[in-house]
């Protein structure tokens, strides 16, 4: 993510696999945890955001825009709208305003499943990108646009663009899009036909905001021991550029409390087209964590912190490991932030989610 661009779980998928191919914060850290796990201190001795930053809102997306606000999405737990926020602090986000600026469809397509949105300013007009299926096919998840020209997302008309076509008629889903080089790309999961997986990691050039152009081509699919716990499942990625290198995050397994995050690696210089040019750690980078009591984080997002310096990591995760039901049902995935550390060899350091805290009295 550059400072000055945006880069950038879906729910349990018992029946997932199933339907899609019937169809076709940085917070008070308890002692004895590391510093890495993102407590940076103010001068005034707490830390500047506590955690849960926005309860019951899921797969969270944090645009800070040149207007300086930050723009805050995320998914609905009764996945039927798209919301929207926004405030000139990280957690002045946690009070603000929310508005719905679209609603799903009483009929037909984008009538269920309301999922991920994501926020982006492209080319002087607003686009989001989110998760739906027609209210008849629950599970035939696809992506979809809406697109409004307003300088002020909370005003002017959100238009539906129509479904972003990708190579088949699948189960896709989690859509970002990011620029590299003087191209712009998406990145999203999507179930490959014939392939043994609920969804693997894709990414392709785009023509423009709506269109996809040339090859699509695999990043990752579930194959480690990790990636595959209830489910298949590699989702929500995310990009940060830093350092000469692309970090892409990714989330693996069911959306309880296996549900964790991977991260695939690729030159700066390189073809990012070529799925060998990208390295994938063979372990997770953020996993549940019994000493803070945050389980299954993951689908996450990147942002910067005030300074326009401090990078900051946008997830969501569960205050509790055990699931009365199904966890599609269960609403307590809160967005959460802390700051994310950088390594000495310059690779991302993502600690451990870091455990809640009461809201500061004064913001």
């Amino acid at each position: 993510m550059g400072r000055d661009h945006t880069f950038p779980d879906p729910p349990n998928r018992r029946l997932l696999l199933k339907g899609a191919l019937a169809a076709g914060a940085l917070t008070a850290m308890p002692a004895g945890v590391a510093h890495a796990s993102g407590a940076a201190q103010t001068s005034s001795g707490r830390p500047p955001y506590a955690n849960p930053l926005v309860r019951n809102r899921a797969d969270p997306h944090i645009n800070r825009h040149t207007d300086g606000f930050y723009y805050f999405t995320a998914t609905a737990p009764e996945y039927d709208r798209i919301i929207l926020r926004r405030s000139r602090t990280l957690r002045g986000l946690s009070t603000a305003a929310e508005s719905v600026i679209w609603r799903k469809h009483a009929t037909g397509v984008m009538g269920a499943h309301i999922w991920a949105p994501e926020i982006h300013r492209i080319d002087g007009k607003w686009y989001i990108y989110f998760a739906s299926a027609p209210a008849e096919d629950i599970w035939a998840i696809r992506i979809w646009v809406l697109e409004n020209s307003h300088r002020d997302p909370f005003k002017g008309t959100w238009v539906e663009r129509g479904q972003l076509k990708t190579a088949w008629e699948t189960f896709s889903l989690d859509a970002t899009t990011f620029t590299h080089r003087g191209s712009r790309y998406l990145a999203w999961a999507q179930h490959e036909p014939g392939m043994n997986n609920n969804t693997a990691v894709w990414l392709s050039r785009m023509a423009d905001p709506l269109t996809l152009t040339g090859p699509q081509v695999r990043l990752t699919t579930p194959e480690l021991p990790w990636e595959v716990i209830g489910f298949k499942v590699n989702e929500g990625p995310s990009v940060i550029k830093r350092n000469g290198r692309l970090f892409m995050t990714y989330s693996a397994s069911a959306t309880d409390f296996n549900y964790c995050m991977g991260l695939l690696t690729i030159d700066a210089d390189a073809d990012l087209m070529d799925p060998a040019n990208w390295s994938k750690s063979p372990t997770p980078v953020f996993t549940s964590n019994d000493t803070t009591k945050q389980y299954g984080p993951g689908h996450n997002s990147f942002t910067v912190a005030e300074d326009g310096c401090t990078d900051v990591l946008v997830y969501h995760a569960r205050q509790y490991k055990d699931i009365v039901g199904d966890p599609l049902n269960d609403p307590n995935r809160h967005t959460r932030i802390q700051r994310l550390g950088w390594k000495p060899d310059g690779t991302p350091d993502f600690g451990v989610p870091v455990a809640d805290a009461p809201t500061p009295n004064t913001r």
